[in-house]
C-alpha cells in the first residue's frame, strides 16, 4: 500500500496513516505508520484467524510485561474496508534499530557479549512464560542505544511442546540434524547460536549449507566453523553445549553466557607494559649527565 494511506479501524475507528513499508512475510505486511502524534508499526494479514492467533499471545506476553514495568507491545486490533472487503491488522509499539549484523558492522563485534546476553534473557522470559519464539534470525533481532535488543515479528511464537510453526532454514535445528521441530527452549538455544555464526561468519556457513546433502550436516560442521572463527572461538564450549541443547534451563544459558564473556573480557585486558631493564639503566644515566652538565654550567 503507498505511503499516505489513510487506513481507518472499521470497530475502534482509529485512523492511520502508513509512513512507508517496514517487512514482508509469509503472513502479512508491517507498515511504520503514525497515529496523532504517536509512531508504531501495522500489521496487515489475509488470514483473520492466523493473525489474530499472533495478536492473543502478544496480549499474554503484555500481561507478564506490566509486571516487569514495560509498556504493552499490542496496541490494537481491528479490520479495516479493502475494496468491498474486511482486511485484518494489529497495531503494536514501533520498535527502533537496526538488524544485528547492521548494528555489529557500525559499532564493532565487541558488542557480541551484552547484545547477547540482553537476547537471551529476553528468550528466558518467553520461556518462563511458556513460548518459544523460534524465528531467531537477523532480521528479527533490532538493536539500538547501546546494545538495548527487540525481538520483532511474533508470527513465529509456538507454545511449548507444539510443533514450531515458522523458522528459517539455516537457523533450524532439524536443517542440521540437532533436533526436533518441537517448541522447547532448546531449539531457541540453537537459533540463538546460529544467529551469531550467521552475523560474524556468514559467507563461510552459507557455503556449508549448499555444499552438504541434508543426511550429512550436523552440529560438528558448525563447531569446525566456530573453532576458526577468531570472533567465537572464546564462546566455543557455550556454542557446543546450545547446539547440543545441553543447558538445564534458559536461565543457566543465561548465566554460562555471562561467565564465558568475563573470561574473555578478563583475557584480553591489555597488560602493564613491562619495561626492559637496559632502557631503564640508560634513562638513569641520561638524567645523571644531565644534572652534571648542569653542575658545571652553574659553578665555572
Amino acid at each position: 500500500m503507498p505511503p499516505g494511506t489513510i487506513l481507518t479501524g472499521k470497530w475502534n475507528g482509529k485512523k492511520y496513516k502508513l509512513e512507508r513499508l517496514l517487512g514482508l512475510g509469509a503472513n502479512g505486511q508491517v507498515y511504520l505508520a503514525t497515529l496523532g502524534r504517536s509512531v508504531c508499526a501495522i500489521k496487515i494479514g489475509t488470514e483473520a484467524a492466523e493473525l489474530q492467533g499472533e495478536a492473543n499471545v502478544l496480549a499474554s506476553l503484555d500481561g507478564t510485561e506490566r509486571g516487569r514495568g514495560r509498556p504493552p507491545f499490542l496496541l490494537d486490533v481491528d479490520d479495516f474496508t479493502l475494496n468491498g472487503k474486511d482486511v485484518p491488522f494489529y497495531s503494536m509499539r514501533y520498535v527502533p534499530g537496526a538488524p544485528l549484523k547492521s548494528y555489529l558492522k557500525k559499532h564493532g563485534t565487541h558488542w557480541i557479549g551484552v547484545i547477547g546476553y540482553r537476547l537471551m534473557e529476553r528468550l528466558a522470559e518467553l520461556h518462563e512464560a511458556g513460548w518459544v519464539f523460534s524465528d531467531i534470525k537477523n532480521d528479527n533481532v533490532l538493536v539500538h542505544d547501546f546494545g538495548r535488543v527487540e525481538l520483532v515479528d511474533y508470527g513465529g511464537m509456538t507454545a511449548i511442546g507444539r510443533s514450531v510453526r515458522q523458522f528459517t532454514e539455516i537457523y533450524d535445528r532439524g536443517y542440521w540434524s540437532a533436533g526436533s521441530r518441537t517448541a522447547d527452549p532448546a531449539y531457541d538455544w540453537f537459533g540463538f547460536g546460529m544467529l551469531w555464526l550467521h552475523a560474524t561468519d556468514g559467507k563461510r556457513l552459507l557455503q556449508l549449507s549448499g555444499t552438504r546433502l541434508p543426511q550429512d550436516r550436523g552440529v560438528e560442521d558448525l563447531m569446525k566453523l566456530v573453532r576458526t572463527n577468531p570472533k567465537l572461538r572464546p564462546m566455543e564450549r557455550w556454542l557446543e553445549r546450545a547446539f547440543h541443547g545441553d543447558f538445564q534451563d534458559s536461565r543457566e544459558a543465561l548465566k554460562e553466557w555471562r561467565l564465558a564473556h568475563r573470561k574473555k573480557d578478563s583475557r584480553e585486558k591489555p597488560e602493564r607494559a613491562h619495561v626492559p631493564a637496559w632502557m631503564t639503566g640508560l634513562l638513569v644515566l641520561s638524567v645523571a649527565l644531565c644534572a652534571t652538565l648542569a653542575s658545571v654550567w652553574l659553578f665555572r
